[in-house]
């Protein structure tokens, strides 16, 4: 539970629908995820998915956050925050969700383009390791550049 009373808990299957809904608002304000799926529930169920959690408020779905499990360790996937809830330290709940639920530090990856993402990562105290280019392609049609970080 959160200081404003919002609630962050498991995600079910029951909550997809929301979720999609709220990925909705955040890819209409931020182009998060950039290309709208064909599927928005099954986006946010990778296949490495080991864990979901949303943060919730009178049963709205506010935020959420995935912990995936391949490559290189445990990883964030899929964090968002709905625009019109951005503020009030649901990104960083979620995020402190994740760590915990791993055990150990974990890494995400964020567009340069999300410089508010970036921005909050930071900090929280989130160290950037690396950056790539991605196989799909930023707001100006270029392979978007990635940051990587890992928790503090």
């Amino acid at each position: 539970m959160t200081t404003d009373g919002t609630g962050v808990r498991l995600r079910t299957p029951s909550d997809l629908d929301a979720c999609a809904d709220a990925l909705a608002l955040v890819h209409a304000a931020d182009r998060y995820p950039v290309d709208w799926p064909a599927d928005p529930e099954g986006w946010l169920t990778p296949g490495d998915l080991l864990r979901a959690w949303v943060a919730v408020e009178e049963g709205r779905v506010l935020g959420h956050v995935g912990l995936a499990g391949a490559g290189e360790g445990p990883q964030v996937t899929r964090l968002f925050v709905v625009p019109a809830a951005r503020g009030r330290g649901l990104a960083a709940v979620l995020l402190d969700t994740v760590r915990q639920a791993a055990g150990r530090p974990v890494l995400l990856e964020v567009s340069d383009e999300g410089r508010a993402a970036v921005a909050l990562y930071e900090r929280l105290g989130w160290r950037r390791v690396g950056s790539t280019r991605a196989r799909w392609l930023n707001a100006a049609g270029e392979p978007a550049l990635l940051h990587h970080y890992v928790s503090p």
